[in-house]
């Protein structure tokens, strides 16, 4: 990527709270609490600019400890992304998110948020309040970033948030979660816990990030076209 474009993108997100180091158990329990904005959002500074905003469900104790989206070491997130071409080396997170890599994500117009910001050990320590207060935070700031696509990473909590029982894999039907603007895509966590989702690869995200991709191509097209 030009230099003077990564230039243009000047981070405002906070160091690893560590210092680049890695995280110690003792240090992971320590990000175990309430703060509902445990890590900072990978976001421009201007309204409008994205392409694909994507966004999981809540920090895990690793990625809030080093400040950085999905950031512990063996999650699929980075890999499936660098292999869907969407990024041109593959970005290790695990000790911080370099300004580097975050210069390379934004200038390409791909965003990074949660639907609930606290930090758990795991996702099914939300409660339903929390995703329901989560999803409608959610669609008020779309009115602010405005992305072209949005592409949820975990269907249950989708489902439990927008009161969506049916809500099926893959594009919504927007009208219904009143996300009326943006593409609304959704798949399952990467390490699904019911037996009848289906657990995905690196081969599979990646597959499923390129769909999006075209589809934040096809929408930035056709507001072109408007």
């Amino acid at each position: 990527m030009d230099s003077v474009i990564e230039e243009s993108f000047i981070s405002s997100r906070r160091p690893s709270p560590l210092g680049g180091r890695k995280p110690t158990k003792d240090d992971l329990a320590e990000f175990a609490t309430d703060n509902p904005d445990a890590i900072d959002d990978v976001l421009p500074v201007r309204s409008g600019e994205l392409s694909m905003l994507i966004v999981g469900i809540n920090p895990g104790l690793w990625t809030a400890a080093v400040n950085a989206p999905f950031a512990r070491p063996g999650n699929r997130f980075w890999p499936s992304l660098h292999q869907a071409g969407l990024t041109d080396h593959l970005v290790d997170a695990s000790l911080g998110l370099a300004v580097e890599d975050e210069a390379q994500l934004l200038a390409r117009g791909i965003g990074i948020t949660n639907l609930v910001g606290r930090a758990t050990a795991r996702a099914d320590e939300l409660d339903k309040k929390e995703l329901r207060e989560g999803a409608a935070r959610l669609v008020r700031r779309l009115d602010d970033i405005r992305p072209k696509v949005v592409a949820v990473a975990g269907i249950t909590s989708f489902r439990i948030g927008y009161s969506l029982p049916k809500a099926h894999l893959g594009e919504q039907d927007t009208r219904l979660s009143s996300m009326a603007g943006p593409r609304v895509s959704t798949f399952t966590s990467y390490l699904s816990p019911a037996a009848s989702m289906p657990i995905y690869q690196v081969p599979d995200l990646a597959r499923i990030w390129r769909d999006v991709w075209r589809a934040s191509r096809t929408e930035a097209a056709a507001l072109m076209r408007s």
